[in-house]
Order: C-alpha cells, then sequence, then structure tokens
C-alpha cells in the first residue's frame, strides 16, 4: 500500500485518537509501521485496559499493520505509582505524568521496541523534536512538552511525534480522512494509565489522610483541613476556617508540617518585599546544551504562564516572580523559540528580594 524505506517505527497505540493518527501518518510516508498496545492495570482502580485494547486493535487491523501487546503493570506500580505516593506521604508533590514518560513510555516501552528491532518509536504526544532536541507542540492548548522533560536526548534522537506540528482539530479532521474506526472517540482525563481518577482521588485512597488543624501565622488554631498531603503552597480552597464569612479574604497556605499535621495560612500570598524565588533542584535533566540566556522561561504546573527565569547553575535557578514551589515538582524551562531545555525537581525553594 506504501513504500516502506523510512525504517520500522513501534507505535504505543492507546486507544486514543492521537495515537491512531500517528499511527496512520507515519504509514502514509513510508515507515515499517508496528502497533504496540501498553497494558497497565492496577488493583482497585478502574481498568480501562480491555475497551483501550480492543480500539488499539482495531485501528491496528485497519490500518493492516502489526500488533503486539506489552504489559508493564508492575513496572508502573512500583516506578510511578509507589515513587509517588512516598513522595506525597514525605509532604512532596511529584508529578506521576513525567515519571510515567520516563520509566514507561520512553523506559520499558522504548527498550522493547529497541530490542524487537525497531529503529525509532513514536507515541501520540503534542511535542516535537529535531536533532534530538525537544520543542512544544504547536498547538498550546494540547502542548505536552512539559511532562516530557524527563526523556533523555538520546532517546528523544529516536522519538517521532507525528501529530506535535498539527492543531488538534486537524488531527481529528486527518481521523476522519484516514476513516480510523475510533475517529469520533473522546480525549481521556486523568491520571496516566489510571483513566478518570484525579489525584486528590488517588490520595485519599492511598493515604486515608487525616484532618488537622489550620494555624494562622503566629500558631493559632483557626480551623481544619482535610489532610496535609492534599495541599500545596499558594493553595488557597480546600480548608475552613473557623470565623469564615462571606466577607473574609482570602487565605493562603504559606507552610505545611507533614509530622504535626498541620497548615499554616496568611491573608499576604507572599511577604511584604519578596520578588524572587531562589530554586535548588534535583534528578536535572537538561536536554541538549544548556543555554544560559536572558530571555528563558519556565513552568512548574502544566499550562502555567511562562515565568521568566535566570540559570545559575546546573542545579541551581531563580524565577524572576516569587512563587510558592511545591517541593516535588518538576519545573521545566523553555527558550522564547519554544525549544524545551529540560527541567529538574525542585528540592528547596526560598522567596527572597
Amino acid at each position: 500500500m506504501f513504500g516502506k524505506n523510512k525504517g520500522k517505527v513501534f507505535v504505543g497505540l492507546s486507544g486514543g485518537v492521537d495515537s491512531a493518527v500517528s499511527a496512520a501518518l507515519l504509514q502514509s510516508q513510508g515507515y515499517d509501521v508496528t502497533g504496540v498496545f501498553i497494558r497497565i492495570a492496577l488493583p482497585g482502580y478502574p481498568c480501562s485496559a480491555g475497551a483501550d485494547r480492543i480500539d488499539a486493535m482495531r485501528v491496528a487491523t485497519h490500518l493492516q499493520i502489526p500488533f503486539l501487546e506489552i504489559d508493564l503493570s508492575e513496572s508502573y506500580a512500583k516506578e510511578v505509582f509507589a515513587s509517588s505516593l512516598s513522595g506525597f506521604k514525605k509532604g512532596r508533590t511529584p508529578n506521576p505524568d513525567t515519571l510515567c514518560n520516563r520509566e514507561i513510555k520512553f523506559g520499558a516501552f522504548f527498550n522493547f521496541a529497541m530490542e524487537q528491532g525497531a529503529d525509532f518509536v513514536a507515541t501520540g504526544h503534542y511535542a516535537q523534536t529535531k536533532d534530538g532536541l525537544l520543542y512544544a507542540g504547536k498547538d498550546p492548548s494540547k502542548d505536552q512538552s512539559y511532562f516530557l522533560w524527563m526523556v533523555k536526548k538520546e532517546i528523544l534522537e529516536k522519538t517521532i511525534f507525528p501529530v506535535g506540528n498539527l492543531e488538534k482539530t486537524e488531527v481529528r479532521a486527518l481521523a476522519e480522512k484516514f476513516k480510523l474506526p475510533n475517529a469520533r472517540r473522546k480525549d481521556s482525563q486523568g491520571l496516566c494509565f489510571l483513566g478518570e481518577v484525579s489525584i486528590e482521588d488517588m490520595l485519599h485512597k492511598e493515604l486515608s489522610p487525616v484532618p488537622g488543624d489550620v494555624l494562622s501565622e503566629t500558631g493559632e488554631v483557626i480551623g481544619r483541613h482535610e489532610g496535609t498531603p492534599l495541599y500545596t503552597l499558594g493553595q488557597r480552597h480546600g480548608f475552613t476556617l473557623s470565623s469564615q464569612t462571606p466577607d473574609t479574604k482570602a487565605h493562603f497556605v504559606i507552610e505545611k508540617d507533614i509530622e504535626f499535621n498541620t497548615i499554616t495560612v496568611s491573608t499576604e500570598r507572599f511577604p511584604h518585599g519578596v520578588t524572587k524565588t531562589d530554586v535548588t533542584l534535583i534528578e536535572t535533566n537538561w536536554i541538549g546544551e544548556l543555554q544560559a540566556r536572558s530571555d528563558l522561561a519556565a513552568q512548574y504546573r502544566y499550562h502555567q504562564t511562562l515565568i521568566p527565569v535566570e540559570i545559575v547553575g546546573e542545579t541551581h535557578v531563580v524565577l524572576g516572580q516569587p512563587h510558592y514551589m511545591p517541593l516535588g515538582q518538576s519545573l521545566v524551562l523553555y527558550t522564547k523559540e519554544g525549544r524545551c531545555l529540560g527541567g529538574g525537581i525542585v528540592d528547596k525553594s526560598d522567596l527572597t528580594a
């Protein structure tokens, strides 16, 4: 049907539209495409693997490409799920989706593909690569480069993101053009591989958080919260103040104590005179040359407005604005051209003048 001369590529078929279109595009471009379904199921969580597998198989059958399956439940449970829970228990805010990309999609799956003779792997992520460097996807509302900062350059050199240079509407239109059987399937929500499960639901289930006291800056008990691990610094909701009225000013979480199960709040979001945030990073992964430019920006939440940032060293950056940085969260850096430089895990954060 198509000339196959560009190499052998294993496409992670999730059952969704983005990966299906990715496989169809690669096939039309002359690649030798194999579809691979990654099965992950955790006890006690809704498992959509059965339905997803059927959709993935239907896509492979429609495209007339080989179909393989790999069960990575054990790796996910240990390297992503348990690791994330360990961080939350310590009062940190890890990002399971970034871990999933490093350990599963561009870890165990990538290794499996290479062992099976693949030249490349491909997924339906909205991101772009060039010469092993990572760039934001064309569609800003769908860009997923933030979740890919942990992927090593040598792996990105063998990775293709076929829909990264497309808008979501274009992907939907291509799904119809290729007559894909899942063309009208809705996008999935929730945690990577766990389906319709939020972080808060997971923490309630796994950690059984215990309610505790909300403290003022002077240490006075002024309310109750639902459990310290559920809160991040800077948060302004999810707790109750004893004397709360419709006119009560917003209170922000400025400190949390896992040992004594308390959170401290203030009506002042930041101390007076603070203008910057000094950040120490661990587990850094810089994709290509680390460019200490004056126009760099960063984000520590998905789709967050980019924050001016200065690189001081391999593990030290300074944000040009005051921010309460959740320890354990991913801080990801970008150039103004949209290149993702990589990033690190926030290990220490201090507000400075």
